[in-house]
């Protein structure tokens, strides 16, 4: 099977049964990055806005959000209820998605990366 081009490709391909997930999960994404591109990355679905602020997918037993590490320090305590690695945090098929929780981490990911692209050309502006 050809790997999915764009994330309309990608939702295309999610098994019926977790598609309208997966979807609630794309547009509490989205809703919360409104000023972030949806894009494809490593056969993902991402948002980026000064570089990747999520990725995230569908697995044959969960979705998956993947924030960058220091995400999922930030938000240790409220994550324990879910199954996390490094840079996954794990949401069962068929259970709630806690909304507003993922909001938070996509909003402190899009602030993370505007901090960091704020620094970024405050360093080129003294090199000048």
């Amino acid at each position: 099977m050809k790997k999915p081009e764009t994330v309309e490709q990608y939702m295309e391909s999610i098994p019926p049964e977790h598609r309208d997930g997966f979807m609630e999960l794309h547009e509490t994404i989205i809703a919360a990055a409104p000023e972030a591109e949806s894009c494809m990355s490593y056969s993902m679905p991402a948002v980026k806005r000064h570089g990747v602020v999520v990725y995230y997918a569908c697995w044959a037993k969960h979705m998956a959000l993947y924030p960058m590490p220091s995400a999922l320090r930030a938000f240790a305590e409220r994550l324990e209820a879910w199954v996390t690695s490094m840079s996954t945090v794990r949401f069962p098929h068929g259970e709630p998605l806690p909304k507003d929780l993922i909001r938070e981490v996509v909003k402190f990911r899009v602030r993370e990366n505007g901090e960091k692209a704020d620094a970024k050309r405050k360093r080129r502006g003294r090199s000048l």
